[in-house]
């Protein structure tokens, strides 16, 4: 299984205090939540979470971990996202300040004379 989502998961049920909310955020079964923690928990050779048939809460082992999952995970979430906006393309004002020679000879024939105008 992957480590990411298996970070995800987990951090989402300490988060949500339950497999069933978690899910429901995740947008995935409730067993196959169950499935990444318990391969994350077998892989780390670790309890992360106290279950009872009312509750979750993470062991002391399960909350130092969370800490550092979440910041692995947003972290993530912030390269995902670096990502994205240096791939987009770029929008908004440009003003340049040129030469009222260079501007009508070489500026306006380009973008039109209508998109140049004087400060």
């Amino acid at each position: 299984m992957d480590r990411l989502t298996e970070m995800e998961a987990f951090a989402t049920v300490v988060d949500q205090g339950g497999f069933t909310d978690a899910a429901k955020k995740m947008g995935i079964s409730k067993s196959a939540v169950s499935k990444h923690v318990s391969a994350l928990e077998t892989r780390l050779g670790a309890r992360l979470l106290n279950r009872t048939t009312r509750r979750v809460s993470p062991t002391e082992i399960g909350l130092a971990y969370y800490d550092r999952a979440r910041r692995v995970l947003n972290d993530a979430g912030e390269a995902d996202a670096l990502v994205t906006s240096m791939q987009s393309a770029p929008s908004g004002l440009l003003r340049i300040s040129v030469a009222t020679d260079f501007g009508v000879n070489h500026l306006s024939p380009v973008l039109g004379s209508g998109l140049i105008t004087r400060i």
